[in-house]
Parts: structure tokens; C-alpha cells; sequence
């Protein structure tokens, strides 16, 4: 499963504002690491683990960003357990970190221990209350253990804590999760008008086409969903841009992943 890349992109930003005291620019916000964010908040608004992260001494704070920075750098490379390495180091300058205990769930997901991942997840969860990409990793174990209801219940809440911003395409891959746990809750009407909620000539996203791909895989027309996914790989000539879609749709089981697994 590729899509706590996500998180690894969201985790770069942070890093970044981080490391030079800014904000980042152009990525989705996560919860920034424990320095940036508290420099963002009145003394008496930080969480104790916010607190906790001031109080060290500046080197170390400094030592606890490299560490994290190299464990997102290697996350993308899929240098797994060199990642959890650099975790390993994090943790023993500062636990009660989000950030840490949310790049480690991705890692877990990676070798599919999605009970361990859900347990970093929602532990992260506790020390960043609201935060869209812990929300979303935790959406996406449930989604992939095909707990219908509950990810239905999580992507939603996930989609109205984004900002508004120009590049909608990571919105509308949640809607299209969504879209998927409504044909499995049976609930074919509300799926067929999310289907047609975007037209393709005003949306610059994949989802109108694997929408409908997905619509006709529920009515076992296989030639049609590979032919509205034919027209997404021409519209979208970057395998980038259409990977995270055809991914969920290997996770949903109406695509066969590489190995031949659904």
C-alpha cells in the first residue's frame, strides 16, 4: 500500500518549518513538529509535549529535526527499516512526538502490521488532536481492512478538516474513498452521485474516470472500468498522478496488485 507517501510528504513540510522556522509552502498541513509549533502558540496554548520539546536544550532539539528530516527522506526512498532506525534515535532525545509515532505507523503499513500501525496512529492521535495526516493514515488502515463504516465515518471527517487550496487532487482521491465504502455499505444512489459531482472538463483530478471506472466494476462491465481507466492514463501522462488511484483500487479489490493479490 503506497499511500502513507502522503504522509511522507506532509512530514517533509513540517520538517522544514521546522528546521528554518518558517512555514512550508504548497503541501497540505500536518502537524508540525513540536519547535515549530509551539513557536506558532501563546506559552499557556501548548500541550505538554509541546512544552516538554522547549524545554530541551536547543542541540538536542537540533539532533531530534535531523533525525526525523533523514527518517522522512528514507521513508520515500521505501528504506523501511533504515527509517525505523532513525525513529529508534528520535525517540530517545523526545517520545512525545506525533510526527515520529505517525511516520512509524506508515512504516508498519508498509509490512502490513496494520494492528501495530493503528496503535502508532491513534498514540499519535492523542498528541496531535485533529490533524489531518494522522487522521487520514488512520482512515486508510480502516479502509484497507475493509472496515467499511468506520473509514466511510474517518475520510469524511479527514475531507472537512483540509484546507482550501488550488491543488484539490488529494481532496478528491479521499471523495473517491468514499465513494468506494458507499458501493459496499450498499448504498449505490449516494455512490452514483458522488460519481457525478465533478465534471472532467472543470476537475484537473483522476476522479471523474476512476469514479466511473468503479461503477462499472460494480456492474461486472470489467472492459468498461479498464476503458475509463485507459482514458485517465491518456489524460494523465505522469504514472505519478494516476498511481495513488490505481493503488485504491488494488486495496478495494477490483484490481489485482503486481503479485497477483487483491
Amino acid at each position: 500500500m503506497k499511500i502513507p507517501y502522503f504522509t511522507a510528504l506532509w512530514l517533509g513540510g513540517a520538517l522544514l518549518a521546522s528546521a528554518e522556522t518558517k512555514p512550508a509552502q504548497a503541501k497540505p498541513a500536518a502537524a508540525s513538529a513540536p519547535a515549530a509549533a509551539a513557536t506558532q502558540q501563546a506559552p499557556n496554548q501548548l500541550a505538554p509535549n509541546q512544552q516538554a520539546f522547549l524545554n530541551l536544550p536547543q542541540e538536542r532539539r537540533e539532533q531530534f529535526v535531523k533525525h526525523l528530516q533523514e527518517a522522512s527522506r528514507l521513508f520515500r526512498d521505501r528504506r523501511i527499516f533504515e527509517t525505523l532506525g532513525e525513529l529508534d534515535q528520535a525517540d530517545l532525545i523526545f517520545k512525545d512526538s506525533p510526527e515520529t509515532l505517525n511516520l512509524r505507523g506508515s512504516c508498519y503499513v508498509e509490512f502490513r502490521s496494520f494492528d501495530k500501525a493503528m496503535e502508532a496512529f491513534r498514540a499519535a492521535e492523542k498528541l496531535s488532536p485533529g490533524n489531518p495526516s494522522v487522521l487520514f493514515n488512520i482512515s486508510e488502515v480502516l479502509f484497507v481492512t475493509r472496515q467499511w463504516k468506520q473509514a466511510d465515518e474517518a475520510l469524511g471527517q479527514v475531507l472537512k478538516l483540509l484546507p482550501k487550496q488550488r491543488d484539490n487532487s488529494f481532496a478528491r482521491l479521499i471523495e473517491f474513498k468514499i465513494l468506494l465504502c458507499k458501493l459496499r455499505l450498499n448504498q449505490k444512489d449516494q455512490a452514483k452521485a458522488l460519481a457525478d459531482k465533478y465534471d472532467y472538463l472543470e476537475d484537473d483530478s483522476p476522479y471523474y474516470y476512476y469514479a466511473h471506472a468503479a461503477l462499472a466494476y460494480e456492474e461486472h462491465n470489467t472492459l468498461k472500468a479498464e476503458e475509463w481507466q485507459g482514458i485517465a492514463n491518456r489524460v494523465f501522462r505522469d504514472p505519478s498522478v494516476t498511481a495513488p488511484w490505481q493503488d485504491t483500487m488494488v486495496e478495494y479489490g477490483y484490481v489485482k496488485g503486481f503479485y497477483g493479490e487483491e
